[in-house]
């Protein structure tokens, strides 16, 4: 061997791949300490409904960390609830970040199980079940065609009608409605919930020559039998109708009293307008009739405008007329 060449156990030996890249990938890879990110927590607080029936959302609230630091994915699986196997929902924030829509082939008359699964590079978790059937979580759009207007010149009455939500017209159900209005002004909205299953409505009590705005949703309960309390719809569009000024004077313009030895009619017009009250309030859109109320109303608005002339001349209703005005002829 030549002087000055190192043998085979002289050569220096291999060396090691390089490490950066490994630690890098290492690093970068892995969650750093202090840095907050957790496995995900199991999601809660499922919900579902189904609009008329031909379809099913879902949606629900993720663990109490959410997504803190990491990407996590979430898969809402179903199926059958006694046979069947597991499936997938594919149409994801539908009404939310965290939604899901499943939009067609599923069965009546028979209960779903529903559950989400939460997955990030730490680990994994699954919701509690949810055990629906479709008939008990159906919803429908807001009536349609919602109609405001006054009440011939009733001054403080408004006439709502709408039509019963169209895709629901053949199946077998029950329907309760609820109304709500507010002044046009303000945003306070004030709830009528004794409308039961009529398509129409009075409402009354309303401050004279006033802007209204009305809205009207739906809750299609027991279809099929179903004994569950049902889904409320959204609100429909906000329809705008005003009422009649009032004719009456007011505050400070002074009414006519009787003249001495007249007896006054004032209680006995304070006790039919308590009465008249009452069955303003009972027959609140229900199917009472307000025939009575009606004439009393437009009567006393008649009564108002005479009285209204007399001053104008300068003189007042004499006894026999004030004793008249005490109640209409008819009711």
């Amino acid at each position: 061997m030549p002087a000055g060449r190192p043998g085979p156990a002289a050569q220096s030996p291999r060396r090691p791949p390089p490490l950066l890249p490994l630690l890098l990938l290492c690093v970068l890879g892995a969650p750093r300490p202090g840095s907050g990110a957790l496995p995900p927590e199991k999601p809660f607080n499922i919900s579902c409904w189904s609009k008329n029936m031909k379809d099913l959302t879902c949606r629900w609230t993720p663990g109490a960390h959410g997504e803190t630091f990491l990407h996590t994915n979430y898969s809402l699986k179903y199926k059958l609830r006694w046979y069947g196997q597991d499936n997938t929902c594919e149409e994801y924030h539908t009404v939310g970040p965290h939604s899901c829509h499943i939009p067609k082939d599923l069965a009546l008359f028979t209960p779903y199980e529903i559950w989400v699964e939460a997955t990030n590079r730490l680990g994994s978790a699954r919701s509690d079940v949810l055990t629906l059937d479709i008939l008990d979580v159906v919803t429908t759009d807001p009536p349609p065609d919602v109609h405001v207007s006054r009440v011939g010149g009733l001054e403080d009455q408004l006439s709502v009608r709408w039509v019963s939500p169209p895709a629901l017209k053949d199946f077998l159900f029950q329907a309760k409605y609820q109304i709500r209005y507010r002044v046009e002004d303000s945003v306070d909205w004030k709830v009528v919930d004794d409308v039961s299953n009529q398509t129409s409505c009075r409402l009354a009590g309303l401050k004279p020559g006033t802007v209204y705005f009305v809205q009207v949703r739906c809750n299609p309960f027991g279809i099929y039998g179903s004994k569950k309390a049902g889904i409320w719809s959204e609100w429909s569009h906000p329809t705008a109708a005003s009422t009649p000024r009032s004719e009456r004077p007011g505050p400070g313009g002074g009414a006519c009293e009787p003249r001495g030895g007249e007896p006054s009619s004032g209680p006995v017009r304070r006790e039919l307008k308590q009465f008249l009250g009452w069955l303003k309030k009972h027959a609140y859109c229900s199917n009472l009739s307000f025939r009575l109320y009606d004439q009393w109303r437009a009567w006393m608005q008649k009564s108002h405008k005479t009285r209204n002339q007399h001053r104008t001349r300068g003189s007042c209703p004499r006894a026999d007329a004030a004793r008249r005005e005490v109640l209409p002829d008819k009711l």
